[in-house]
């Protein structure tokens, strides 16, 4: 990690150089600088601190590290990573155990962030031909401010991060390498829709849901209203990133919905909910004129509309889909947009906080019920909770036109 490579034509490669070793943890550590529940003699940071720290990042507003910043800066950045602890000056270093929600630690979070990324774009100017296409692998490839920022720079031709550029995508490379060695052929076969297929067996009670028959419009009407729903279709996507097979979907257009569901997922407030949104609709709500299926990159909203999935700074960490790629979201989306004139919705992953993506009937009755959620949809069936006090509010305002069909539980 913390290198750059070539790759030539028959697939050798060759090491450039070590730049910075180990920029993730050196990344996550930083959170855990702020945070007084963090041990600073703790050797790594915890599994979640990076993405956090990309979170608060997103809302500096100051460019320049003070004097003592640029100290801790050097401590950080310069040698070998070292755990806080072993920083001389720790008992008086800037935004020690001040908390997450300081807003000069925050500013500096964002400075932080554009350190790193400048010491290997200074790296790639100065020692790389320009005009070649970069591959980005490993955990960092998360990073969507990172994936941008080389892409803004016009250095390389293209930019490339895999939906699973973290340890996720381990087995799926190991595999890979092990097919050329043995056949001379790297290429497979896959989409990151290549988990496992949900399983409906296990014991709910029925008693306690409407269900109803699939009509994608009714679903659209409940999120147009405000009803947030677990959404189950086909295998569940392999990687750390919501890409709608198995999702939680909510309407984008208000604050209190970006609560709610920070809530929902037990996550800190300061954390963005991300939009999916249909191909066609990117670039007038995003800028973005051309597909970003796994929400790898930031753009930049063009609507105040959108609030529950705009973050401060402006930016979306975007999901787009087309009928190819996802032909069921597709089509929510559609339904969504002939009822609000948006094609556009929220997605953050149906999981237990700290588990993998939720994948059999049991599991997901617990999680509506346990965490709040108005009902959900497996395979276009919806299942809506009858003591969801926001589900009843919607049956009051819709009427009964808009009440299930007996018999379908």
């Amino acid at each position: 990690m913390g290198a750059f490579y070539e790759i030539d034509p028959d697939l050798n490669i060759t090491l450039i150089a070590d730049v910075l070793n180990q920029p993730g943890n050196r990344y996550g550590l930083l959170y855990g600088l702020a945070d007084p529940t963090f041990p600073k003699d703790g050797p790594y940071p915890r599994a979640s601190d990076a993405g956090k720290l990309m979170a608060l990042a997103s809302f500096s507003e100051r460019a320049k590290p003070t004097d003592e910043e640029k100290e801790l800066l050097r401590f950080l950045l310069d040698g070998p990573y070292r755990k806080l602890s072993d920083y001389d000056r720790l008992a008086e270093a800037p935004h020690i155990n001040v908390g997450l929600d300081d807003p000069e630690f925050r500013n500096f979070a964002g400075i932080y962030s554009d350190a790193i990324f400048d010491i290997f774009f200074r790296f790639a100017r100065a020692n790389l031909k320009s005009g070649r296409p970069l591959v980005i692998a490993g955990g960092c490839g998360l990073n969507c401010d990172w994936n941008t920022k080389w892409r803004e720079t016009g250095f390389f031709s293209e930019v490339f991060v895999p939906p699973v550029a973290n340890d996720s995508g381990a087995a799926i490379g190991t595999a890979i390498d092990a097919q050329f060695r043995h056949t001379g052929n790297p290429k497979i076969d896959w989409d990151v829709y290549s988990g496992l297929g949900f399983r409906k067996d296990g014991v709910i009670d029925f008693s306690k849901y409407d269900v109803y028959e699939k009509d994608n419009d009714t679903v659209a009407h409940m999120l147009a209203n405000d009803l947030i729903i677990g959404w189950v279709q086909g295998r569940y996507e392999i990687g750390p990133r919501a890409l709608g097979n198995r999702s939680i979907l909510a309407s984008p257009f208000h604050d209190e919905t970006r609560v709610r569901l920070n809530e929902i997922k037990q996550r800190e407030q300061f954390r963005p909910i991300a939009p999916v949104c249909l191909q066609d609709e990117a670039e007038k709500w995003f800028g973005c004129d051309h597909e970003s299926p796994h929400m790898l990159y930031t753009y930049r909203s063009t609507t105040r509309d959108l609030r529950a999935v705009t973050h401060v700074n402006g930016t979306a960490r975007l999901q787009t889909v087309t009928s190819l790629t996802n032909k069921e979201l597709c089509d929510l989306l559609a339904a969504f947009k002939a009822r609000t004139g948006y094609g556009v919705l929220c997605n953050t992953s149906l999981n237990f906080k700290g588990k993998g993506c939720i994948n059999n009937m049991t599991d997901l009755n617990a999680y509506a019920q346990e965490r709040g959620l108005d009902g959900f949809v497996v395979d276009g069936q919806a299942y809506l909770l009858r003591d969801s006090p926001r589900y009843q509010a919607y049956l009051d305002m819709a009427g009964p036109k808009c009440r299930p069909k007996a018999g379908l539980a």
